[in-house]
């Protein structure tokens, strides 16, 4: 398999195999007596080799960094019993679930990434929806861009949706699948998702948001349609704005404050 190719299977497999070819690397090494640094160079190098092809920093990094904090771990925790490490295990996937791993890891919305989308969407909203809300801070930057609507959040790990209720108590939370989830009703879904996940949100949004209603993706844009505009508030992380059965909109159509034409 081409390193090409593992950058483009579902996350987190590509990290997965990261480890993987580190530890295989290393245990190559000492096989034919390479101990003592040359076997966790090789094994470093060889994580690394397979996580540059990821898309993303974040991902290069936990793909690239996974080989040498498991020999770290190990090394520090060499006389530990087998079952310490599951009961340090245990709070990470209550915290994100293995069901979760599908969808986007926990990257919280920086708190300027949502400035001047006010500009561009016009009227405000009224119903509000932060798909995947994690522990809230999507719906922290949308209150305070718009403190009249009513906000809701779905978020599958119950600490994370715990957690945001108590943060924000004038918004909606709950504990649940954002799949699952109806759309409709809402004139406006925010998600910061990952790439792979995009097509299948869009298509989610057309099946159940109405004609005209707003759909943001942080970062990610929906693969081979138009958005409508797209606010760069200047944090690495751009904002695509898309209409519901609109997005093929020209960007001549498009608010122009604050924000770029959509590609």
């Amino acid at each position: 398999m081409s390193l090409r190719l593992v950058s483009h299977l579902p996350w987190p497999a590509p990290a997965l195999l990261a480890w993987t070819a580190g530890w295989a690397a290393a245990w190559s090494c000492r096989q034919v007596g390479l101990l003592g640094g040359p076997d966790l160079a090789v094994g470093t190098a060889v994580a690394v080799a397979f996580a540059v092809g990821n898309a993303g920093a974040w991902r290069r990094f936990i793909a690239a960094s996974g080989f040498p904090a498991s020999t770290a771990l190990l090394a520090i925790g060499a006389g530990a019993d087998a079952s310490a490490w599951l009961l340090a295990l245990a709070p990470l996937l209550l915290l994100y679930p293995l069901r979760a791993w599908r969808d986007a890891p926990f990257f919280p919305t920086p708190a300027a990434a949502l400035t001047g989308l006010d500009r561009v969407v016009n009227p405000p909203p009224r119903c509000v929806l932060d798909a995947g809300c994690g522990l809230g801070h999507g719906l922290a930057a949308l209150r305070r861009l718009w403190p009249g609507a009513a906000l809701h959040g779905v978020e599958w790990s119950l600490p994370m949706a715990w957690l945001a209720a108590r943060r924000l108590p004038s918004a909606d939370i709950t504990r649940g699948d954002m799949w699952a989830r109806s759309w409709s009703g809402f004139d406006f879904v925010y998600l910061f998702q990952r790439p792979e996940t995009m097509p299948r949100a869009w298509q989610k949004a057309l099946a159940e948001m109405a004609d005209g209603a707003w759909f943001a993706s942080l970062e990610f844009p929906v693969p081979g349609v138009a958005s409508v505009a797209v606010v760069d508030a200047g944090v690495g992380r751009p904002l695509h704005l898309y209409r519901v059965r609109c997005a093929a909109t020209t960007a001549s159509g498009s608010h122009s404050t604050g924000a770029r034409p959509g590609r």
